[in-house]
This record gives structure tokens, sequence and C-alpha cells, in this order.
């Protein structure tokens, strides 16, 4: 019968993926684990005699956690290019698996805002008297040696906006089929990622404040910081992309491990904006004095 489904034990019998059973799950979870446990033990500092369990804990999570994502990804990865497993109805559940992904990130990244502006906009709030003594009712606090934010930092920005015109490219040259254009687009981006975080590295080097340096300085280098570290993911994913899209992985109707680069992507490039603008300069130059809002 025509558009009858066939259900026969040759062939795919619906066009759905139905993952083969895999341990990398219980493992990933048992890896997960022992970083977490391994990172409480070592902010605690507890030790057996000369045996620093936590960083020993740390290591091993580390290590187990990046085994783990290396070998489940590969599985992934055969699934996408050799067994084509990846239909247009799996890609959509891969789709709101990403976009819930960023998602999650965006709320992450909430938490840094707004305890940079309930600092900032409340540098002077009487009913948080450590706070007032540190920052003197101001903000920046005088004691403070900011970073100017059309130096250093826009030249960061431009590399990042820079960034995101690039990875667009590759995106329309997989679109139309041109895959040296996307490896070279793609290339470009890598060493766009790579050079901010060079940048960024030089910038805490030379920072006049430390993390330890009280509101100001946590509430700039947890917000930059991990914005850093979302930068180095978004780098790494693109260079497998990058070496994904040499090996001709991606093709114009099937490509969806670059479009979730992409996206990544994109996010880290607004996220940076918006640090730009709320830290870098509304934060450091406009100022707000005794008393707060």
């Amino acid at each position: 019968m025509a558009g009858q489904i066939n259900y026969s034990t040759t062939g795919k019998p619906h066009p759905f993926h139905i993952v083969r059973p895999s341990a990398w799950p219980f493992l990933g979870a048992l890896a997960g684990g022992i970083l977490a446990a391994g990172m409480v033990m070592y902010m605690h500092d507890i030790s057996f005699g000369d045996f620093n369990v936590g960083l020993k804990g740390v290591v091993i999570g580390l290590l187990a956690v990046a085994a783990i994502m290396f070998v489940w990804w590969k599985d992934i990865l055969h699934e996408a290019v050799f067994e084509k497993a990846h239909t247009p109805i799996a890609q959509i559940g891969l789709r709101y698996g990403m976009a819930l992904f960023i998602a999650s990130e965006v709320m992450f990244f909430v938490a840094f805002f707004w305890a940079f502006y309930d600092a900032s906009l409340y540098a002077g709030d009487a009913n948080q008297f450590l706070r007032t003594v540190y920052t003197g009712g101001m903000w920046p606090p005088p004691q403070i040696e900011i970073i100017k934010p059309f130096e250093l930092p826009f030249l960061m920005t431009m590399i990042l906006l820079l960034s995101g015109c690039t990875v667009t490219w590759a995106h329309h040259a997989i679109l139309e089929g041109k895959q040296a254009e996307s490896v070279k687009a793609l290339g470009i981006t890598v060493l766009l990622g790579f050079t901010f975080l060079c940048f960024q590295v030089f910038e805490y080097a030379h920072a006049a404040f430390g993390f330890t340096d009280g509101l100001y300085a946590s509430t700039f280098f947890m917000a930059t910081g991990f914005h850093g570290f979302h930068v180095f993911v978004g780098t790494v994913f693109l260079f497998v992309c990058w070496k994904r899209a040499k090996k001709g992985h991606f093709k114009p109707e099937s490509h969806f491990g670059f479009e979730a680069a992409a996206w990544y992507w994109h996010f880290v490039d607004v996220v940076w904006l918006f640090l730009f603008i709320s830290i870098y300069w509304w934060g450091n130059t406009i100022g707000i004095g005794h008393g707060g809002l």
C-alpha cells in the first residue's frame, strides 16, 4: 500500500533514532560525581596525611569526564556520518536539546549580571555595612584602578564580532556546498577565538586588582572569567567542526553538528556584548555616588 511504513527487519521502519544500549551515560554520571566530590573536598582542604584527596579527585574527575566526552561524542559522530541515523525528524530533537542547553547557559550568566548590578547600583546600601565599608558608597570603589573599556576590551569586542561574521560565512558556505570555503571560514573563526583568549589572559595578567580584592574584583572575574571559559569551549567546539569540515562530514542537508557550534558561538558573542556594556563601560565610567539609587 502506498505510504505504508515498512516494519520488516530490513531497513528503517520509522524516521526516529533509537539509540543502542550504551554504558557512557552511567560512566559519565560516575565521572561527574567524582569531579564534584573532588571539588568539594578540595575547597574544604580535606586530606589524609600528605595525600590531598580533593586535588586528586579533581584531576581524576576531569580526566574521566574528558575521556567519557570523547568516546561518547565519537559514537554520536559515527551514528551521524556513517549510519545516517540523524534523520530530519531526529534532528528536531537535537535542535530542541541545544536550544534548551543555551537557555540554561543564559540563566547561568543572569546570576552573574544580577550580582554585578546589585553591587553597583546599591554600592552604599545601608543594610549591607561591609559592602559600604569596601566601596565607600561609590562604584567603582575608589581603591580600584579600572580597566579602560575602549582600549583592550574594545579590541576584544571587535575580534568576537568578527568571529561571528566568519562563522556565519562558514554556515552559508556549507549550505551552498562549498567545502573549501567553509574550511577556510571555520579556520579563521577558530583563530579569532584563540586570539581573544590570548588577549584575555594578557588583560588578567596586567590587571591592577586580583580575584580576592573585594566585591568589584570578584564580580568582574567571575563574569568575565566564566565567559572566557565558554569562549574556550566554543573554540574547541569549532575546531572539531573545522576538522570534520576537512573530512567532508557536513552536507547542505545535514550539518547540525556545525549549527550547534554556531548557535553556541553566537550566544558567546551576545554575552560578551552585555559584559562589555555593563561591566567595562557602564560599570567603570558612569559612576554611582553615595546611597545607590
